[in-house]
């Protein structure tokens, strides 16, 4: 949890009154729902199988506890989650000893996109929250199929100024609770 962070904080977007909060266990449906709501997630898997419940929960709550990661959730005035963003505060020595914010799971839900939600919030970002975090960069990555999603950042600000690459690996199983062995 990133302590520095003044949070809960309420913002003004388009369409109505907003409320960014630290995301809670009470929360993780709506997170689930707005990774399975994004085509992209989707099909990387994100489906809301309630299979796949005890690897989210365990993934909230490693980012909780870790003092450098924030889950956030972004709340309507009929109290719904409907956008969700993962802050990183990455202590770095290039740029003189910089800290970078990175912003990571951008996600607001599909009814309520062009509503002005994450414009609203992604202001308070890089004009609030990155000042209360002293780092002077914000990043974030964004896929490359998200052509729409990259108009956004540029009208907001944001250069497109690096090229990312990823390797992905697969993960062994998970050893059986009683055997310690990989579980079939």
């Amino acid at each position: 949890m990133i302590e520095r962070l003044s949070l809960p904080i309420p913002l003004t977007a388009r369409d109505g009154e907003l409320l960014v909060r630290r995301a809670s266990p009470a929360d993780l449906d709506a997170i689930v729902r707005l990774l399975s709501d994004d085509p992209i997630s989707a099909g990387r898997g994100d489906v809301a199988d309630d299979g796949d419940r005890t690897a989210y929960a365990d993934a909230l709550a490693r980012i909780t506890a870790d003092a450098g990661n924030e889950l956030l959730v972004v709340v309507n005035s009929a109290a719904t989650v409907v956008g969700i963003l993962q802050l990183t505060v990455i202590p770095g020595m290039a740029r003189r000893g910089s800290t970078r914010l990175l912003v990571e799971a951008v996600r607001v839900a599909s009814t309520e996109r062009s509503a002005g939600v994450g414009s609203a919030v992604m202001r308070w970002l890089v004009e609030q929250a990155a000042v209360e975090l002293r780092a002077p960069l914000v990043q974030l990555a964004s896929d490359a199929a998200r052509s729409d999603a990259h108009r956004f950042y540029r009208r907001l600000g944001f250069v497109d100024s690096h090229v990312g690459f990823k390797y992905h690996r697969a993960m062994p199983t998970a050893p059986s609770a009683d055997t310690g062995t990989p579980a079939p």
